[in-house]
Parts: structure tokens; C-alpha cells; sequence
């Protein structure tokens, strides 16, 4: 069964949107988790049921009683005023449509209205992919603000820097869609910023920030639009590749796997299933974008750790090249920094008193 692409696929997928292994296998629907084990590359992510349960707990918390909570945190202190339309509908196409609807409706009557679990599509690739925010509230005035629910605690007003990134990125995905049904719509603006609620300290009462994801959204916009389309990189793989996890041997899947080009960098570590496997690959291959994509960058035409390390020894590489200058002129500084360094005595021996 295919896996469908989701905001948190689609923010990883943006991070890196030269890596065309990545596009083919999100464009297609393979479990990455699943082909990782396979190739013997096992990658550590996915919650556990632990916490899935207490992240369901806290959501149905914060939604209970027509979104009681959730509403005193935007400003609603009366739930009654709040109208919370029915979604429900056949199909995604159809959930897509009502929640358009819902939405222009709202609009129109210029009144609150929570939309729980909408759903939005986003063209990625030349392909439709369907988003399910947590939920989207409609401001008497037109505003549309993204609801971002996480379990992660928020400490003393703040919660953990790396989370509360990777909740705006996801976040500024739905931002993206739902300004196309924005821009349909008379009156409605999509706000800029979300509101991202979590449990407040070490109790399970829900607390509110508003993070702005301006940048995430127009960083995420830019490489979306940049990713090359998915057809494309398909139509110059050989006949017949297929990345089947069930049907295909561990061989057959490495073979396949191999035919679409990567671009590894150590930020796939904490976004890629298959991160594993690639860095693996690009250790073998010596590349150094093993090292990060700065160092990447600073080293030109030198894509290989053997290399630099010749450039640096004099052995290759054009004097003239300014990468080549500066790896030499490191080597000099370095080789005389060792020679003027006084030579250490080795410690005296301690006999232990006991």
C-alpha cells in the first residue's frame, strides 16, 4: 500500500530538494522505514505507542466541550459563538471540497468558526498531496490562523527550541495550502504566524504561543517550487525498476535504490528514513558533503576527502583555486604550529595508595 506524503514529509522533502531519491520515493509512496530495514540501514524514527496515546489524550483535551480550551487560548470565552461545521465527506477529494466550503462560508458570515481536522491539497511535483492540520479557527474579520497541537511540554513560556522549529516548518506546509483556498475566497487572509499549543510545564493544561513561520513559508515555498517534477526523474530510470519492499529481494531493492541519484548532508539525520543508508554510501565514496553542506560549499571542485587531503599536501589540485590556496596555507599553519610546540614529558607515574 502506498504511504501518502504529509506536512512532516513534505518539510524534510523541502530541506533537501535536490535530493532526487528522496522525491522519487515520497512521489511514490514507498515506506522508507520499511525499505531502510530491508537494506539493512534501520533508521531510529517514529514515536512510540506511549507517546501517540498521550499526544491523542491531549489533543481530545484540548478539543473537548466544542473546543473550550482551545478557544479561551485564542480569546473566545463563549464556545456557543463558535460555529464548528461538519467535515465529513467522501473521499479526499471530497473532505478537500467541504472544507473549502466550510471555510468561504465562515467567511462569509463574518463570525468564529472552528474547523477541526480539515482537510487541504497542495500540488508538490505535479502531484496532489493531501494535509490534515489540527485545526484551522476563522476570525469574524476574515483571518485564518493554522492550529499546531504538540504533546512537548512548554516550560516557564518556552519549549524546546528544535521542536518548536520543526512544528513551524510542518506548520508553515498548511499555511501554503490553505492560502490557496484563500485566494478563492473574498475576504479571507491567511495569518502569518500560528498557534501552537502544548501541555504548560508538567501538567496536562493546555498552553498557547504564537510562532511566526514567515521565513519557514517562504523558504518551504521556494524549494517546493524548485523540486523537479517527479515524472521526470522517473522517465530516466531503467526499464523495469521497482521499489517494491515486499516483493523484492534485499539485492534487487539496493540495485533500484541506487539508480536515482542522493544528495546526503547531515541534516538528513533527523528527516530521511533513509539517511542511514546514503551516509553509509557517501562514506564509501569518500564525499564530503559527509562533512555538511558548509563545508560543501567552501571546497569548490573538491567533492572527495582524499581530494582535499591532496590538495592540502600539494599533490593535486590548481594552485590558483582558492579552496586549494587555503587548505595549503591550513597544512603550513598547522605543520608550524607542531614544530614551535614544546615537547611534552610524559606524566610521572602515581602510585595508587591503596
Amino acid at each position: 500500500m502506498p504511504r501518502p506524503l504529509d506536512a512532516r514529509a513534505l518539510a524534510a522533502l523541502a530541506a533537501n530538494p535536490g535530493c532526487k531519491r528522496r522525491a522519487v520515493l515520497d512521489g511514490a509512496g514507498v515506506d522508507k522505514s520499511a525499505l531502510a530495514a530491508k537494506l539493512g540501514s534501520p533508521a531510529p524514527f517514529g514515536q512510540s505507542q506511549f507517546a501517540i496515546v498521550r499526544g491523542n489524550s491531549f489533543e481530545a483535551k484540548v478539543k473537548a466541550d466544542g473546543g473550550r480550551e482551545l478557544l479561551r487560548l485564542i480569546g473566545v470565552e463563549e464556545p456557543g459563538e463558535v460555529s464548528v461545521p461538519d467535515l465529513a465527506a467522501a473521499g479526499p477529494e471530497g473532505r478537500v471540497a467541504r472544507t473549502a466550503l466550510a471555510l468561504r462560508e465562515a467567511t462569509g458570515a463574518g463570525a468564529w468558526a472552528l474547523l477541526d481536522h480539515p482537510l487541504l491539497a497542495l500540488e508538490v511535483a505535479g502531484a496532489p498531496v493531501y494535509l490534515e492540520p489540527d485545526a484551522v479557527v476563522v476570525h469574524p474579520d476574515g483571518g485564518w490562523t493554522v492550529v499546531e497541537i504538540k504533546s512537548f511540554p512548554m516550560i516557564d513560556g518556552s519549549a524546546d527550541a528544535a521542536k518548536v522549529g520543526a512544528a513551524a516548518r510542518q506548520a508553515a506546509v498548511y499555511v501554503l495550502a490553505l492560502e490557496r483556498v484563500a485566494a478563492r475566497t473574498e475576504g479571507a487572509r491567511v495569518a502569518q504566524s500560528v498557534l501552537l499549543v502544548c501541555p504548560k510545564d508538567f501538567s496536562n493544561v493546555p498552553a498557547a504561543s504564537v510562532v511566526d513561520v514567515r521565513k519557514q513559508r517562504s523558504v518551504t515555498r521556494r524549494q517546493l517550487a524548485r523540486l523537479t517534477r517527479i515524472d521526470e526523474i522517473a522517465r530516466a530510470l531503467p526499464q523495469g525498476v521497482s521499489f517494491d519492499v515486499v516483493e523484492r529481494t534485499a539485492e534487487e531493492l539496493m540495485a533500484a535504490v541506487e539508480c536515482v541519484p542522493h544528495q546526503y548532508a547531515p541534516e538528513c539525520l533527523a528527516a530521511c528514513e533513509l539517511a542511514f543508508h546514503c551516509r553509509s554510501r557517501s562514506r564509501e565514496a569518500g564525499a564530503v558533503e559527509t562533512l555538511g553542506r558548509s563545508v560543501r560549499g567552501e571546497l569548490g571542485g573538491l567533492t572527495t576527502v582524499g581530494a582535499v587531503l591532496a590538495a592540502a599536501r600539494g599533490e593535486e589540485g590548481d594552485p590558483e583555486d582558492p579552496a586549494v590556496a587555503a587548505l595549503r596555507r591550513a597544512r603550513a599553519l598547522r605543520e608550524e604550529a607542531l614544530a614551535s610546540a614544546p615537547a611534552r614529558t610524559p606524566r610521572e607515574a602515581v602510585e595508587c595508595p591503596c
